[in-house]
């Protein structure tokens, strides 16, 4: 029998939830609840041995009324058996006693039962997902391949040669931006100081006002930052291409080259910032230039529609001076939240960018391999890339939102969450 008890809670919210340290989502419902516990007893001889221990919580410890409750906003939680006094504790402690209720145990059997009824997991999942199937399709393609890509271990890092006490990163903001504020306390936590600017563009006047506002920051800072969200909405056909407009303005691009080029800076895009980046020609290539047919893009969800859900990436190389907190081949979880993140990009430039070390990260199912499935590479992108890099690794662009975790967020996700890009690219100027 397995040790873990599973309670609800009644819409009490993240306070509540931080009483019950590490607490996943859980497998089943059983209707005779049956825990136990490893005790240790001292026998004859002096030995101490593990003995198993045994109670029971009759059915009437569970109930219908609680189990089929309109609970909504509830949280389940698995809580080991020994911890149940503790739990309750801390309710009665915050004048709470009452609002926790019993409604089963996690079995082994991948089943959930009451009473007389069984269901399989695989027959609710079936039942939780097929009416709105044909309308609202969880899959475009039955396409599950591995992709057999390795690991690249590069053998020299870029090296910064203008170093700083504390890095200054410029985030700008265009109309549908809803990120900045997450990365700019991201690179806070790690560090650095942040300047947020938001792009004006109601007359002619303002934009050329926001131009020069945008410049002066480039200029005073060592890290520019694209923040992800929805550049102007990103309709129609948007994926950032108002941040790549604006930055192809001659006094900015100017300023981003001189960022990258005379002061050894960094370049970093999430999401629609990772639009812009391979829009603007700083991924794959380093620097602002013109793209052709042949170029690298990002382009719409094999599923044709927006998608946000908790994706694992793998780092697959460690030539970027971004990913030097993060371990080679480790596997990383952070939200995606995107409709147009596919990666596509002609035989001749994936082999260029697999054989140079640029492709950073990619996505893996749960064995840590890269795949097509799109249970794990949720937009369809080719050979499973979530992540690239410049030539040189400075200018690195990726899909899902790292800056999005703080402590308290995301607690019931399995997985390290930190891949520690905002703690790298500061520790690069020291």
């Amino acid at each position: 029998m397995p040790e873990w008890i599973t309670w609800v809670f009644d819409g009490i919210g993240s306070t509540i939830f931080s009483l019950i340290a590490g607490a996943l989502i859980g497998g089943a419902i059983g209707y005779k609840i049956g825990v136990h516990k490893n005790v240790k007893q001292k026998q004859t001889g002096g030995d101490n041995v593990k003995q198993r221990q045994e109670f029971t919580l009759e059915n009437e410890d569970v109930s219908k009324e609680t189990l089929f409750a309109p609970g909504f906003g509830n949280i389940v939680a698995e809580v080991p058996a020994e911890k149940v006094a503790e739990v309750k504790a801390a309710f009665d402690a915050a004048g709470l006693a009452g609002y926790e209720a019993l409604v089963g145990w996690v079995n082994e059997e991948e089943s959930f039962i009451y009473g007389d009824m069984r269901i399989s997991m695989e027959e609710a999942l079936h039942a939780w997902t097929a009416t709105l199937e044909k309308v609202f399709p969880t899959r475009a393609t039955e396409n599950k391949d591995e992709v057999k890509t390795g690991l690249y271990k590069a053998d020299s890092i870029y090296v910064c040669k203008n170093k700083v006490a504390k890095p200054t990163v410029f985030i700008p903001v265009f109309p549908g931006t809803n990120c900045e504020y997450d990365s700019a306390d991201a690179f806070e936590r790690a560090g650095a100081n942040t300047i947020v600017k938001v792009f004006k563009n109601m007359n002619a006047n303002d934009i050329r006002e926001s131009v020069d506002e945008f410049v002066k920051a480039i200029e005073q800072s060592q890290i520019i930052m694209f923040p992800g969200g929805f550049s102007a909405g990103d309709e129609p056909d948007g994926s950032a291409k108002f941040f790549a407009t604006a930055f192809r303005n001659a006094k900015m691009t100017e300023a981003v080259m001189k960022l990258l080029n005379e002061r050894d800076g960094l370049a970093l895009g999430i999401c629609n910032g990772f639009q812009a980046l391979i829009k603007l020609g700083l991924v794959p290539h380093g620097e602002i230039c013109p793209q052709s047919a042949e170029s690298p893009t990002l382009t719409y969800n094999t599923i044709g529609r927006h998608v946000s859900k908790m994706v694992y990436t793998k780092v697959v190389s460690n030539k970027s001076p971004w990913l030097q907190g993060a371990e080679l081949g480790k596997v990383y979880c952070n939200p995606a939240s995107h409709g147009e993140g596919r990666f596509v990009a002609p035989q001749e430039w994936l082999d260029k960018l697999f054989a140079n070390g640029q492709v950073a990260t990619q996505y893996v199912n749960e064995s840590g391999v890269p795949t097509m499935d799109e249970e794990w590479n949720v937009n369809g992108s080719y050979m499973a890339i979530e992540g690239i890099t410049s030539p040189d690794g400075r200018v690195l662009g990726k899909m899902a939102h790292s800056e999005r975790r703080d402590r308290s967020v995301a607690m019931n996700i399995y997985g390290e969450q930190d891949i520690k890009i905002f703690e790298s690219g500061v520790a690069y100027f020291k």
